[in-house]
C-alpha cells in the first residue's frame, strides 16, 4: 500500500509555474504547486508539464534537432484563476514565484489577476514575485520561498526575502548549437551558421534585470563546460551548506557525468542535483544546452550596461 504524505496546512502556498523546472518530486517534497504554460509545435497547443520521462524528454528534443521549431506562450488566465483560487478558497495566502519578466508576461497576467481575487477575498494576500531568473534559478527561489513558509512566515515576510534574493541566483548556462537560438530569433542567421562553424559557445547568464545574456564566449564543447564551472566557483558563497544544480537539455549521460565530476572537482558543495531543461527554456535554447546554478555574489551585468 503506497503511503500518502501529508502537509499540515500552511498559512502560504507557494507557486510557480513551467518556466521553473521543478520536478515533481521536488514540488511534492516543497509543497509547491505550479500553473501550467504552454508549448505549439505544428499548430497544435499542448500544456507544458513538468511530469515528463526522460523518454519524453528525448522526443521533444529529438523534435528540436529535427529542425521542426517549438515555439511557447505565457501562462492563460485562466489557468492562473484555476491554481490561485483553489487555494484561496482553502483560506491560504499566495506568493507565486514568476518566471523573469524579460522572458515571459506570465506575472504581469498574474498580477492582474491577483489584485482582482484580493478584492472578492479581502481576508486573502497574493504576491506575484518576478524571480528575475528561469529554469532552476526561478525554481531556486521558489523551494527558498517554500521554507520560509514551512516555519510559517507570512506572505509579505515571504515576499521580502524572496525578493530580496533575486539577485544572488548565479546561473551559467551554454549551448551545443546556436541553430534553437537563431529559431527564436535570439541570434541573427549569419551568426548562428559562423559560430556552428568555429565552434562558438556563448556562455549565457541572468542578468541583473532577468534578461538571458551572453555574458562571454568560448571556442569547444569542453571548454564551455570548463567555464562555466570556473565562473560558479568564483561566484558561489558558503558552497558547503548549498546544492549545486545541473540542469540539461537531453544531453548525453557522459557529458553530464563529467560535468559534474568538473564541479566535485572544483566546488565543495554539499550536494549535485541533475535534472532536465524543461519545455519552456528548452524550446528556446535547444537540444544539449546544460545549466548550472547555485546561490552567490550579486549578480551586477546587464545586458543594457
Amino acid at each position: 500500500m503506497s503511503k500518502i504524505r501529508r502537509y499540515k496546512m500552511k498559512q502560504v502556498k507557494i507557486i510557480t509555474d513551467s518556466c521553473s523546472d521543478l520536478t515533481p518530486a521536488l514540488m511534492e517534497k516543497y509543497d509547491i504547486d505550479y500553473a501550467q504554460m504552454n508549448t505549439v509545435l505544428d499548430g497544435k497547443t499542448s500544456p507544458a508539464s513538468l511530469a515528463w520521462t526522460p523518454g519524453e524528454v528525448h522526443e521533444f528534443y529529438e523534435i528540436m534537432r529535427s529542425g521542426r521549431r517549438i515555439t511557447t506562450t505565457q501562462v492563460p488566465v485562466e489557468e492562473f484563476n484555476r491554481v490561485f483560487t483553489k487555494y484561496i478558497e482553502a483560506g491560504q495566502d499566495i506568493v507565486y514565484i514568476a518566471c523573469s519578466s524579460k522572458q515571459s508576461g506570465s506575472v504581469n497576467t498574474a498580477h492582474v489577476l491577483a489584485e482582482k481575487l484580493m478584492k472578492e477575498y479581502p481576508e486573502r494576500k497574493i504576491f506575484c514575485i518576478d524571480s528575475l531568473n528561469a529554469s532552476m534559478g526561478e525554481g531556486m527561489l521558489a523551494i527558498e520561498a517554500a521554507r520560509l513558509a514551512e516555519k510559517d512566515m507570512s506572505a509579505e515576510e515571504i515576499n521580502e526575502k524572496i525578493t530580496a534574493m533575486r539577485k544572488i541566483v548565479n546561473e551559467y548556462c551554454t549551448v551545443h548549437s546556436l541553430d534553437a537560438l537563431r529559431r527564436a530569433g535570439r541570434v541573427k542567421a549569419t551568426s548562428a551558421f559562423f559560430g556552428n562553424l568555429m565552434g562558438v559557445k556563448p556562455i549565457i547568464i541572468a542578468d541583473a534585470v532577468g534578461a538571458q545574456s551572453a555574458f562571454k564566449k568560448v571556442k569547444g564543447r569542453q571548454n564551455s563546460f570548463k567555464e562555466i564551472v570556473s565562473l560558479l566557483k568564483e561566484s558561489i558563497i558558503d558552497p558547503e551548506n548549498q546544492t549545486v544544480y545541473i540542469l540539461h537539455a537531453d544531453c548525453a549521460a557522459e557529458e553530464v557525468d563529467q560535468l559534474k565530476s568538473l564541479i566535485l572537482s572544483e566546488i565543495p558543495c554539499k550536494e549535485i542535483y541533475v535534472g532536465y531543461i524543461g519545455p519552456i527554456i528548452g524550446a528556446s535554447i535547444g537540444p544539449d544546452a546544460v545549466a548550472i546554478f547555485g546561490l552567490g555574489k550579486e549578480v551586477t551585468y546587464n545586458l543594457g550596461d
